[in-house]
């Protein structure tokens, strides 16, 4: 049984979600390689540390050594450990948000407030709603994965969410 099942499921539709909206807005859309101002040190919860775990185990053992270097240094409010000269050493893996970093996130339902990288939409004063990622869905669906997760694991209490470089740092028994 892989335990990370329902995770990639959920990164496969939010991966298809995000390529709509970046090919429907491709014009107004200005994120890319070496684009990396959104790539702070953020927290995850176990299931996405145990996939990013997994990726770094893959790398060269100098490539993960150095990223390891990088997360036993990173600041709780510094960039990312992932970057490597403006880019994601784990692109492939990068958790949930930041597949969807830039793109329009409706933050909340009742207000109808949207927020997305200021570089991105320049001059627009409205984004269409099929271009939106509706924020509380998307996360009621990560915090599902993640109790079914937790559960499979033998975890009987809520998980307490990692640092991106603590979960680089953990051994896969850990999580």
């Amino acid at each position: 049984m892989d335990i990370l099942r329902n995770y990639n499921a959920l990164l496969q539709r939010v991966d298809e979600l995000c390529r709509t909206i970046e090919q429907a807005c491709r014009e107004d859309l200005a994120c890319g390689p070496g684009c990396d101002a959104c790539c702070r040190h953020l927290t995850l919860f176990r299931v996405e540390g145990l996939a990013l775990a997994r990726a770094a185990a893959r790398l060269p053992a100098d490539r993960r050594e150095a990223l390891r270097t990088r997360a036993r240094n990173a600041s709780a409010d510094g960039p990312c450990p992932l970057l490597e000269g403006g880019l994601c050493a784990l692109y492939d893996a990068r958790p949930l948000i930041c597949r969807t970093h830039g793109l329009p996130l409706l933050l909340s339902r009742e207000e109808k407030r949207v927020d997305f990288c200021p570089e991105n939409f320049r001059g627009k004063s409205v984004i269409p709603s099929g271009a939106l990622i509706d924020l509380e869905r998307l996360n009621t669906a990560l915090a599902a994965v993640e109790g079914v997760f937790l559960a499979e694991t033998g975890r009987k209490s809520p998980s307490n969410r990692l640092s991106i470089a603590r979960s680089l740092l953990l051994a896969e028994d850990e999580f």
